[in-house]
């Protein structure tokens, strides 16, 4: 993978690590307004979507200027803006799918992975292997659009 590759996908992450805090404050502001103990166990943790904050973390400020030294015109700016907002969108929907793959192995199996036989714990990680793999993928492809 090369230098500006890798420099695109850490900066996709840190647009969802940013993303992902916005969306944890306004998650814990609607459980407390709400209180409704049966809408948190519907939940997998993230909320009921994924939170959209574009403003740069102060390490994706630095990732920029490696990427783009020259820095970005109108058009250019718009379109990574747009691969941004729909990569933290995507990778919620990856998260929520992990979250519910655990979700429904742990009601099966039980939460201690000391207990599983051989074969479920197999199939715990290639499970998790699964959306790992996926996700490293798309943000691969979401990084390629980032430098195209």
């Amino acid at each position: 993978m090369t230098q500006a590759l890798e420099l695109a996908e850490a900066f996709l992450q840190e647009a969802v690590f940013r993303s992902r805090a916005e969306q944890a404050a306004s998650t814990a502001l609607a459980q407390l307004a709400t209180l409704k103990q049966h809408d948190k166990q519907r939940q997998c943790g993230l909320g009921t979507e994924a939170a959209i904050a574009l403003d740069l973390t102060p390490r994706a400020a630095e990732l920029a200027l490696q990427l783009w030294p020259a820095g970005l015109d109108a058009e250019r700016s718009r379109a990574v803006r747009t691969v941004l907002a729909q990569w933290i969108e995507r990778q919620d929907q990856l998260d929520r799918e992990r979250n519910h793959f655990l979700k429904a192995f742990r009601q099966a199996h039980g939460f201690d992975r000391r207990a599983y036989s051989a074969a479920q714990l197999a199939e715990y990680e290639a499970g998790l292997e699964r959306v790992n793999a996926q996700t490293a993928a798309e943000r691969r492809a979401a990084a390629q659009q980032l430098l195209a």
